[in-house]
């Protein structure tokens, strides 16, 4: 697959190449004409053990809040997406480390049991990860663990020899260089986070320069934070476009809403007219056309 262009981004991340491939097999609609999402993103709690430079957690400002997503939420949403046969990539990532939810192998477990065929994914720093954590998570039903590795060539090195000492595949594991230089983004393909990062420790202001671009973020990702709301993306760190949550209603009822369908229909028209995505500068089309193109049929009807 040839590499999505970036356009002025300095660093490319090659995850966006092999989620991209994971989104598209596994891009289905509903017998009514509806996609459903091919990620689902759960920010797990509220905390987050590191706050790096590049976060916006490094702004003084941000709040900290030791709140977990409960067992009964996760079920419910496995639940509901078990009834549409949902088998793209199930992740445990988002605002914070998802590896401080103590009993996050038993969410795994409940996702593969009910999501057989998705791809059950967490994204973490790796700062608490051990051989017998790795193995346990695996056992329970992991499919990927991409470790963000924050302080050098020597800690990437000793995760590599970690998963290798479980005789890891190459689709198990992925290890993500983030120690770079400020010049080449962190190894980040970089953004200044719907304009939350203007207070961080590494500022980046808000922006109108993607104002008349593209976002395909809500058409293809359903994102749900700790205490149940589901926010547009996962780029909304101040939560700002709240489309619902899963306390009151179901998974499809949101993904499909009046607040969804506004959402989609500006930002798939080029339109980045509300806040908080008229100050954000991510590049919002390197993946999603398939979901996009459908939904403007969708609501063509």
């Amino acid at each position: 697959m040839s590499k999505i262009k970036t356009e002025d981004k300095k660093f490319y991340d090659p995850n966006i190449d092999r989620k991209n491939k994971i989104y598209n097999d596994a891009f289905k609609i509903t017998k009514e004409g509806a996609p459903i999402p091919s990620i689902i993103e759960i920010s797990n709690s509220g905390v987050c053990n590191r706050e790096c430079s590049f976060c916006p957690r490094s702004d003084p400002g941000y709040k900290h809040v030791k709140e977990f997503f409960s067992n009964k939420l996760h079920d419910k949403l496995c639940d509901d997406l078990a009834n549409y046969s949902f088998s793209g990539i199930f992740a445990y990532c988002g605002f914070n480390e998802p590896l401080l939810k103590k009993d996050i192998n038993r969410d795994i477990s409940y996702a593969r049991k009910k999501l057989p065929n998705s791809k059950i994914e967490i994204v973490t720093n790796g700062d608490v990860l051990n051989k017998e954590r790795l193995q346990k998570l695996f056992d329970s039903g992991l499919s990927t663990i991409l470790i963000s590795v924050y302080d050098g060539k020597k800690e990437e090195d000793s995760f590599h020899e970690l998963c290798e000492s479980l005789n890891l595949n190459k689709s198990q594991y992925v290890i993500r260089n983030r120690y770079m230089p400020e010049e080449l983004d962190f190894g980040l393909t970089i953004s200044n986070r719907a304009g939350n990062l203007e207070n961080a420790n590494f500022k980046i202001s808000s922006s109108q320069k993607y104002k008349n671009k593209i976002c395909t973020y809500p058409s293809y990702m359903f994102f749900i934070d700790y205490n149940g709301d589901v926010l547009m993306c996962s780029h909304d760190w101040s939560k700002e476009k709240i489309l619902g949550n899963l306390n009151e209603n179901n998974f499809f009822e949101i993904w499909n809403s009046d607040k969804s369908k506004f959402v989609r229909k500006n930002l798939n028209s080029s339109k980045r007219c509300f806040a908080p995505c008229n100050k954000c500068d991510v590049v919002g089309d390197l993946v999603g056309k398939n979901h996009a193109d459908a939904w403007q049929k969708y609501y063509s009807k």
